[in-house]
This record gives C-alpha cells, sequence and structure tokens, in this order.
C-alpha cells in the first residue's frame, strides 16, 4: 500500500509541488519568481479610501490595486454588546478608519482575476504547533482534534504557558500540536513571540505601503502545514532546496528529516507519477470517469458548476442502479478534482437525479467522507428539491487554471467563436452599408480562410446575388492573421 508523497519541482523561475497518494496527483501548489502569493504576508498599508455605502475600505499595500479590507475584518477599537445578549456587533467602517491612516493588516486571499488582495486587521502568525494571535488572550483549540481529554489538556497547557511566561498574546492549538510534549509547545510560543516583537520593529522603521513580513516560501510552507500527515517521502530535484528543506526540519520539523530525499533521476521528477498529464487532464471541462460517465466542470466569475453524465455507462441491473454508481463514482472524483484544480467559492453539483431518499443520503455522505481529506475547510448543504447539492470550499490562492492560463485572445473567454455562415451574413449586412454610404468602384473583402471558402463555395449564389444588387464587384482575400470572426470591407 503506497502513502503519501511529496515531490518538490523547483527552477529558478518557479516552485511546483506536488501531493501524491496512493500514486494519484492530489494537490499542486505553484509559485513563480516573478509572482509569489501574498496569503499571511504583513503590511504597513495606509488607509486610500473608506467607503461606507460597502462598509469596506481600500487600502494601500504597495501592489498595483489597492487591498480590500471589509469592516468585519477590522479588529475594533471598543466592542459594543447588543442589547439583551452577548452578540459582538461590527461598528461601520467610517467609526474604525479614516482616510490616510495607517495600519498593520494582513492579506488572507490573493488578488483574484481582476480583484485585489483580501486584508484583515486580525493579524495571525503560524508556527508548527501554534498560531500566534497578538491583541487576543484567548486559546482556541483545532477542530480537528476531537478527543475531549486532548483539547482539555492543550488548552490548559497554553494556558499555563501563557501565564510562566507573562505573554499577552492569544493562540490557536493546531492540530499537529496533538500529543505533542510540554517542552514542544513552549518552544513554539517563546519563537512566536520573539518573531512577533520583530515584526513590531520593522513596523516602527517601514513606510506605508511596504512588507513588515512575508510567510515563507513554498517548499517550507508546505512542511510546516502538512505537518501531521503521514508522509512517506519528500522528494525533491534540486540539492540547494534539499539543504535548505532539511535545515528547516532539523529545527521545527525533526521527525520528517530521514523522509527527505534528493532525486537525481534523469527522468523529470513530474513524470514519476504521470503529475504532467494530469495537470493537463485537470484544465479540461471534460473529466473521464472508469465507469463510462463523465463530469463537465464550468468555472464562472460568481460560481464553479458541476454537471454528472452517465455516458457510455449502461449499468447491469436497471436505471436507478446505473445513476446510484455514476453518482457514487463522481462524488469521490468530485473532490479530487477540487482539490487538484484548487476551486473555492460557490460550487453547484448537479448529480443525475435519484428517485430513492437512501440513495441520495449515500451520495451525499460518500461526498462528505471524500472531502474530510481536503485540507481547505469546506460546507456542503443537502440536496435541493431540483436535485442540486450547494456547497462551498474556502478560496485564499487563484484555481489551477487561473494560474496557468489566459482567456483565449480569439474568443475572449467565451469558450465560443462565431460560425463561418454567421460571419458571412455579417459581412453582407456590412458591404450594403458600406455601398450605400460611399462611392466605390470595387470592393475588397479580408476575412479568415473558412468564411472565404464558405463565400465561394456554398454562399457563392448569394455573393452574386449581392455584387448584382449593388452593381459593384466583389473581391475576396484570405488574411492568414485574421480569426474566425474577423473581417474588414475595404473601399478601391
Amino acid at each position: 500500500m503506497m502513502g503519501t508523497e511529496i515531490l518538490m519541482n523547483v527552477t529558478p523561475q518557479e516552485t511546483r509541488v506536488a501531493l501524491v497518494e496512493n500514486g494519484v496527483l492530489m494537490e499542486l501548489s505553484m509559485e513563480r519568481a516573478r509572482r509569489r502569493g501574498l496569503v499571511g504576508n504583513i503590511y504597513k498599508g495606509r488607509v486610500s479610501r473608506v467607503l461606507p455605502g460597502m462598509d469596506a475600505a481600500f487600502v494601500d499595500i504597495g501592489l498595483e490595486r489597492a487591498a480590500f479590507l471589509h469592516a468585519s475584518d477590522v479588529a475594533p477599537v471598543e466592542r459594543e454588546e447588543l442589547q439583551g445578549g452577548e452578540t459582538e456587533r461590527t461598528e461601520p467602517i467610517q467609526r474604525l478608519l479614516r482616510e490616510g491612516q495607517d495600519i498593520l493588516v494582513q492579506v488572507i486571499k490573493d488578488p483574484l482575476g481582476t480583484k485585489g488582495a483580501r486584508l484583515t486587521t486580525y493579524i495571525t502568525v503560524p508556527s508548527r504547533y501554534l498560531v500566534l494571535m497578538p491583541g487576543n488572550t484567548t486559546v482556541g483549540i483545532s477542530t480537528r482534534i476531537e478527543t475531549d481529554t486532548e483539547r482539555a489538556r492543550l488548552k490548559g497547557t497554553v494556558e499555563g504557558l501563557q501565564a510562566e511566561l507573562g505573554c499577552s498574546h492569544g493562540f490557536i492549538v493546531r492540530t499537529a500540536a496533538e500529543a505533542a510534549p510540554l517542552e514542544a509547545l513552549r518552544n513554539d510560543m517563546i519563537f512566536l513571540v520573539k518573531l512577533w516583537q520583530t515584526i513590531q520593529q520593522a513596523v516602527q522603521k517601514a513606510r506605508a505601503g511596504s512588507e513588515v513580513y512575508m510567510d515563507l516560501p513554498l517548499t517550507l510552507r508546505i512542511l510546516r502545514d502538512m505537518v501531521g500527515v503521514e508522509l512517506e517521502k519528500i522528494r525533491i530535484d534540486s540539492r540547494e532546496t534539499v539543504q535548505r528543506v532539511s535545515e528547516f526540519a532539523a529545527q521545527y520539523v525533526p521527525e520528517l528529516l530521514d523522509r527527505i530525499e534528493h532525486y537525481p533521476g534523469e527522468r523529470p521528477i513530474f513524470d514519476l507519477y504521470n503529475v504532467e498529464d494530469e495537470i493537463q487532464k485537470a484544465l479540461e471541462r471534460k473529466v473521464e470517469l472508469k465507469s463510462g460517465g463523465y463530469l463537465i466542470f464550468d468555472q464562472t466569475e460568481a460560481m464553479t458548476t458541476i454537471d454528472i453524465n452517465t455516458g457510455a455507462f449502461v449499468g447491469h441491473r436497471n436505471l436507478e442502479e446505473t445513476i446510484f454508481k455514476t453518482n457514487l463514482e463522481a462524488a469521490q472524483a468530485i473532490a479530487r478534482q477540487l482539490r487538484l484544480r484548487n476551486l473555492g467559492g460557490i460550487i453547484i453539483v448537479d448529480f443525475i437525479d435519484m428517485t430513492q431518499e437512501d440513495h441520495k443520503r449515500q451520495v451525499l455522505r460518500s461526498l462528505e467522507k471524500a472531502m474530510e481529506k481536503d485540507y481547505a475547510k469546506s460546507q456542503i448543504c443537502d440536496v435541493s428539491p431540483l436535485g442540486l447539492v450547494e456547497m462551498t470550499r474556502k478560496r485564499t490562492r487563484e484555481s489551477l487554471e487561473h494560474l496557468l492560463c489566459e482567456p483565449c485572445p480569439t474568443c475572449m473567454g467565451r469558450g465560443y467563436v462565431k460560425s463561418a455562415e454567421t460571419v458571412c451574413y455579417e459581412m453582407f449586412r456590412e458591404i450594403l452599408r458600406e455601398a450605400r454610404q460611399f462611392d466605390a468602384r470595387e470592393l475588397l473583402v479580408l476575412a479568415s480562410q473558412p468564411v472565404v471558402d464558405l463565400l465561394l463555395d456554398e454562399e457563392s449564389a448569394s455573393v452574386a446575388q449581392l455584387q448584382e444588387f449593388i452593381g459593384i464587384p466583389i473581391r475576396f482575400q484570405v488574411e492568414s492573421l485574421y480569426t474566425q470572426e474577423q473581417f474588414d470591407v475595404v473601399l478601391l
């Protein structure tokens, strides 16, 4: 039985990290030298605009686009309780911030598409076992630590360390801290307190719109965030990176040190488990299922939709059984594709309609169970009356499609172009318009090869009628650089 491996492909321009489970690619993370992710970075920003109508502000942190800060992400100076309850109320943005004010912020979402980075003033600094929360005194425990006795032990231990070290900051205890000894938690807390002091000193010297703390590079961040996962091997194709990762592991994750190895093979490291082929497949709309069914992924600005079809799968017993098996297989494939494609936000899954309530429950449970392995937080709703499953998945970085691709220059991201026939008829209307407006001895039409072929073949009778009607000869010329939708009518 194969376990979980991490493959690191490192070049001066780009770092790619693949998470492989039982020989199957499950996640891909990328970082390019020219475009590093910003999540976790801390900036000394300056409020450039306060927008009461949106209850938000734009903050200049030195990027091309101003970053977005909602009132709910601003730590208020003083909190007011609602009458008759303990729920805290978010104050209006104009009471929290003013234009020109310097403010310490942290990126919680990278710039996505046309949107700027999303910010918060609730700063957090993570380490191996703990996450430091400056300006807070509470202790939170990861929900993935389920044992009540262990949760109580960790909470008591961290609160004891806060008192012992005279620490006035709050902490979140990470999943990796389960069964961690007292000394390890103490070292982590001391490290984080010192790091925060260093950040504060940097803030004092920094000018507005500058970075004061950068999160770890991808190769080290993966090691920190994957603590607690049973890793078989960490293979890296760069000796320099192996040394850097080993030094980091020796200090923070010593149990992983003997699993780090240099990959010297002549074959590219990503060819070991056909990772490159899987990346190509993850960029396609259609995902084939082993049974013969398939999924269709459509990514839009607002949401991602997933449609399931039986395709070539005809089943063995009856229609309901065929649909049920296809949906079960689709649930597993969807969980993997969401991780691999790094899809987030609102996701709508259109399972094939099932008549039996038991089948609906089993498919939904299968999807929930498959999503439990996902490190990104997700929430799945029950099957709606229309047979749809609505879910959300936390999105912090751009999807694989947005990282690797750009809109097609021919269709501008629509996914389709006008047919040659449609372009021909548009051209006829333009010719009539030009002939009525200007005096010309002859018309020259520049168009793409498929359009000219259609004009001279199936539409030749229509062209002859048009020439007779306007009384002007029309010549056609193929322009190889034109897309199918482009054409020009030139007066001669």
